[in-house]
């Protein structure tokens, strides 16, 4: 049985950092394409940064709310999958999701349609 577990969210003031940890089990996705969604309050959930993997390195995709502030990263050996989260806005405030793709991909996947399994979320709280 494939489960995903975030961990890593919280409370903390505009312009700290937070460091969001997926752990996977059931099954390895070293190959596999993998994500990082967010869902706000009363909005849809949306892509915050994915990674898919090629024979010369992983290829990642953020969204432009979020390029240069966050990191997306994995640790093979450890199934885990990251994302630091660095300069932290209040608009950054959402339950964050880790996702997983069943089968790998040449280009991260962006859309929710496109991951077969999901973590339970975990709640970031930006204050301004």
């Amino acid at each position: 049985q494939v489960q995903l577990v975030e961990s890593g969210g919280g409370l903390v003031q505009a312009g700290g950092s937070l460091r969001l940890a997926c752990a996977a089990s059931g099954r390895t996705f070293s190959r596999n394409n993998m994500g990082w969604f967010r869902q706000a309050p009363g909005k849809e959930r949306d892509i915050v940064a994915a990674v898919s993997w090629s024979w010369s390195g992983d290829s990642t995709f953020y969204a432009d709310s979020v390029k240069g502030r966050f990191t997306i990263s994995r640790d093979n050996a450890k199934n885990m999958l990251y994302l630091q989260m660095n300069s932290l806005k209040p608009e950054d405030t959402a339950v964050y999701y880790c996702a997983a793709r069943s089968r790998f991909g040449t280009a991260p996947s962006v859309g929710d349609d496109e991951y077969d399994y999901w973590g339970q979320g975990t709640q970031v709280t930006v204050s301004s």
